[in-house]
């Protein structure tokens, strides 16, 4: 007799449920996600505070002001999380975008929020001239520096967080980055625009720390298993994310 499989849990509650923060920095109003998932993650990330793999407690894509000049943009994220109650390690990404309009989606246990801006977008790679005309540490903050043009600049960051409900593999975790970048840039292709990101795009991709006796997948490519359903989130979130940035 054949196993009876249980119908999927379609009112499942979300994994990546971030709380939408408010607060004044130089006169301006500014937003923020944070979600705290607490222990038992492992992440993979190219942010400027928490990057790398390791283990992480929380997430903080923090909205910061147009032309942001800081020159401690880790010390900032880290007291701006310190600020909302979070604790222990954890990731902290910034845009110049407004990400109280983000996209959010989720595909066979897989999720998915991405916040865009993509006034200041391009191809990866740019002639020479161009590429040096982005200032490297406004570059590693997030925030949109000048690129080929000259004055302020209008925010221009695509930043992804994922969450998958299963361990990976250092080297899965890495691939897992690949696949959310090129759903990213399929995403963007998709919606008419001519560029495969901005100079700032950050990722982060969550994962549950191994366990004893438990499954560590050791792949994510888009044709894996989890790196399919991470590819379709990333890439609706992505489509969600850009209606409010990404048309005159």
């Amino acid at each position: 007799m054949p196993a009876l499989l249980p119908p999927p849990r379609t009112g499942a509650a979300p994994l990546l449920d971030p709380e939408h923060l408010t607060r004044v920095e130089d006169g301006e109003r500014l937003h923020a996600l944070l979600w705290r998932p607490g222990p038992g993650w492992r992440m993979v990330s190219s942010a400027v505070l928490g990057g790398g793999i390791g283990e992480r407690a929380w997430v903080l894509n923090a909205q910061v002001a147009h032309g942001y000049r800081r020159t401690d943009p880790a010390r900032h994220l880290a007291g701006l999380a310190r600020a909302a109650g979070a604790r222990g390690p954890g990731v902290g990404l910034m845009t110049a975008a407004d990400v109280s309009t983000h996209g959010r989606a989720r595909d066979g246990g897989a999720e998915a929020v991405a916040t865009a801006g993509v006034s200041v977008r391009g191809w990866a790679s740019a002639p020479q001239e161009c590429a040096r005309a982005a200032a490297p540490q406004e570059c590693a903050t997030g925030a949109a520096p000048p690129e080929c043009t000259t004055g302020a600049a209008p925010p221009g960051t695509v930043n992804i967080v994922v969450a998958l409900p299963v361990a990976l593999s250092d080297a899965a975790l890495v691939n897992a980055v690949m696949t959310a970048t090129e759903a990213k840039v399929q995403a963007l292709l998709d919606a008419g625009l001519d560029c495969s990101g901005t100079p700032t795009d950050a990722v982060c991709v969550a994962a549950r720390t191994p366990r004893d006796g438990a499954d560590v997948h050791a792949f994510a490519g888009p044709r894996s298993q989890w790196g399919a359903r991470l590819a379709r989130a990333v890439h609706r979130a992505v489509r969600a994310a850009l209606p409010a940035v990404a048309h005159p």
